[in-house]
C-alpha cells in the first residue's frame, strides 16, 4: 500500500448503473469527498429490447474516476482500494483475446427472451430452476440472455464451446477491464442472478447450464464479496496495483450500505426500478408469494440470504413523463407538479412499461394510464405516477411479510428518487411503515466502498460499519387503516385491468 497511512488514504467506489455510472470517493468515516455521475446512451432497437454499448459503459467509468479524483483533490497514490457495484442481470459476452464485445450488452430490462422462457416453462423446467437458484424463468435474468446471444450471433456458440468467449455481468466486465484483461471473476451475489448458480452451494450448476445450452467454459470464477479480486493495470488516472477488493450487485450493495446484515433488515432502492431486499439470515427462504430468493452477502465462508422483489419501472416512469410525454422538463420537477394537486383526481397509473415484475412475473403486461377526464391536469398524472411507484412496492412488501412470517415496522430507503419527500410520504402512507432515509442516499456505491474497505482492513468488521449509518429523515404514516385499505383495493382493481 506504499508509505501513505490509511488515515490519509481513501476508498473509490464505482456504481455502474442502468443509465449512468456514479463514482464516489470516501474517507474512513464514510464521508463523501466527491461524487461524479456520467450518463451514457440507452438503445432500444425493437419494442421490449434494451441494449448498452460496452465501450460507452467503460468510458463513463473512466470519466467518472478521473473527475472524482480531481474533485476530491487527492492523488492516485491515495486510493487504498476500489469497490465495484453494478446493474446486475445485464449480460455481456466478449472475446478473451481482443476484449471486443461479441454483441452489445443486453440490459436486465430487456424482454426479448420471453418466448424462450415460455418454452422452458412448458417443458417443465421452472420448478427445477426455482429450487436450485431461487429465481423464476423470466427474461429478467442473465441465463436466457446468454442463450440468445449464442443463438443469434454468427459463430458465437462454436467459439464459446472452445472457450474463446467470456461471459460476465457488468461486475466481471469492469474487473476484466480494470485488471488489463487478467482476471475473469464474478462475485457470488451477481452469480446468483444468472439462473446458472446453485444457491445453497454457490457454484455453477452443470445441469442448469446444460438445459440453457450455456458452455461452462465461458463462465467466470465465483468469489466472495470481500477479498482481493485483482489489481489495477494500465488504467488512466489510477496507479497500477490498486486492489479491487469489494464487489456486489447493486441491490445487495445497497442493503449492505444500509447496514442490512441482520435478520429482518429491509431496504428499498428507488432507482430506474425499485428493488426491495429483506435479509433472511443464514438460511435461504423460498418464496411462495412471487418473490425471488437471492444471496445477500458472502464473506469468510459464511453466506446470508435475502428475499427480493423488484418492480422494473420506478424512476424510469418519471423519465418517461419527461422524455416521452414531455409533461416535465427535468425529473426533479415531478415533486412540485404532483404537489400542485390534492389528490390524483381519479387517475390511476400502473408503471408496467417493461412488464410486471414481482410478485406477478408477467412480462407481457404493459403500462396502464386510466381514469382520465376533461378535468385531468398534468399534476394528476404526476401524482398518479408517484402513487403507482409506491403501490407496486406495497404489493412486494405484503408478500414478503407472508414469506418470512414476521411483521415489519420500518423500511430503509435509498436511491435517487428517495430524495423526493412526497414520494417517501406516499410510500409510508400506503405501506403503513416508518421510512428512514440515510444521510447518504447513494448507499449502493457506499456498500461497495464498505466491502472494498473490509477487503484491505480499512474497516475492521461489520460492527464498525453499522455504526457509520446515520438517519437523515423519518417519514411516519398518516393514513388510517381504512383509508389505506381503500387505496390498495383501488390499485389492485387497476392491476387486474392491466393484466
Amino acid at each position: 500500500m506504499g508509505t501513505v497511512p490509511y488515515s490519509q488514504k481513501f476508498i473509490l467506489a464505482i456504481d455502474q448503473g442502468t443509465t449512468g455510472t456514479t463514482v464516489i470517493i470516501v474517507d474512513s468515516r464514510a464521508r463523501v469527498l466527491s461524487k461524479v455521475t456520467r450518463e451514457f446512451k440507452q438503445s432500444f432497437p425493437k419494442p421490449g429490447w434494451v441494449e448498452h454499448n460496452p465501450d460507452d459503459i467503460w468510458n463513463s467509468v473512466l470519466e467518472g474516476i478521473a473527475k472524482a479524483i480531481q474533485d476530491a483533490k487527492i492523488s492516485a497514490s491515495q486510493i487504498a482500494a476500489i469497490g465495484v457495484t453494478n446493474q446486475r442481470e445485464t449480460t455481456l459476452l466478449w472475446e478473451r483475446k481482443s476484449g471486443r464485445a461479441a454483441y452489445p450488452a443486453i440490459v436486465w430490462q430487456d424482454r426479448r427472451t420471453a418466448p424462450l422462457c415460455a418454452s422452458l416453462k412448458k417443458a417443465g423446467h421452472e420448478k427445477l430452476f426455482h429450487q436450485k437458484t431461487g429465481l423464476f424463468l423470466d427474461p429478467y435474468f442473465s441465463g436466457t440472455k446468454i442463450r440468445w446471444v449464442l443463438d443469434h450471433v454468427s459463430g458465437a456458440l462454436a467459439r464459446a464451446k472452445k472457450g474463446e468467449l467470456a461471459f460476465g455481468t457488468i461486475d466481471s466486465f469492469l474487473l476484466w477491464k480494470l485488471t488489463g484483461g487478467r482476471v475473469h471473476k464474478t462475485d457470488a451475489t451477481n452469480a446468483s442472478r444468472t439462473l446458472l448458480m446453485k444457491l445453497k452451494t454457490l457454484n455453477w450448476d452443470e445441469q442448469l447450464c446444460s438445459i440453457l445450452g450455456v458452455p461452462m467454459k465461458i463462465l467466470p470464477e465465483i468469489v466472495p464479496n470481500v477479498g482481493i479480486f485483482g489489481r489495477t493495470q494500465n488504467i488512466p488516472n489510477l496507479s497500477d496495483g490498486i486492489p479491487i477488493s469489494g464487489m456486489a450487485g447493486d441491490q445487495q450493495a445497497a442493503l449492505f450500505g444500509q447496514g442490512g446484515t441482520s435478520l429482518g433488515d429491509v431496504k428499498c432502492t428507488f432507482g430506474t426500478g425499485s428493488f426491495i431486499l429483506l435479509q433472511t439470515g443464514e438460511t435461504p427462504v423460498f418464496s411462495r408469494s412471487g418473490n425471488v430468493t437471492t444471496l445477500a452477502f458472502y464473506w469468510k465462508n459464511q453466506a446470508s440470504y435475502a428475499l427480493e422483489g423488484g418492480a422494473f419501472i420506478c424512476g424510469a416512469a418519471v423519465q418517461w413523463l419527461r422524455d416521452g410525454l414531455k409533461i416535465i422538463h427535468s425529473s426533479s420537477e415531478i415533486e412540485t407538479l404532483a404537489s400542485s394537486v390534492s389528490d390524483n383526481g381519479g387517475v390511476q397509473f400502473v408503471p408496467a412499461l417493461s412488464g410486471l415484475g414481482a410478485p406477478y412475473w408477467q412480462p407481457e403486461v404493459r403500462g396502464l394510464l386510466c381514469g382520465l377526464t376533461r378535468g385531468t391536469e398534468r399534476g394528476h398524472i404526476a401524482r398518479a405516477t408517484l402513487e403507482g411507484m409506491a403501490l407496486q412496492n406495497v404489493d412486494i412488501l405484503e408478500t414478503m411479510i407472508k414469506d418470512l412470517k414476521r411483521p415489519m415496522k420500518e423500511l430503509r430507503v435509498d436511491g435517487g428518487a428517495s430524495s423526493n419527500d412526497l414520494l417517501m410520504q406516499i410510500q409510508a402512507d400506503y405501506s403503513g411503515l416508518r421510512l428512514y432515509r440515510p444521510r447518504i442516499i447513494e448507499t449502493t456505491a457506499l456498500g461497495a466502498a464498505f466491502m472494498a474497505g473490509l477487503g484491505i482492513g480499512f474497516w475492521k468488521n461489520l460492527k464498525e460499519i453499522k455504526k457509520i449509518w446515520k438517519k437523515e429523515k423519518e417519514f411516519i404514516p398518516t393514513l388510517s387503516a381504512r383509508e389505506r385499505k381503500a387505496r390498495i383495493e383501488a390499485w389492485r382493481r387497476t392491476i387486474w385491468r392491466a393484466q
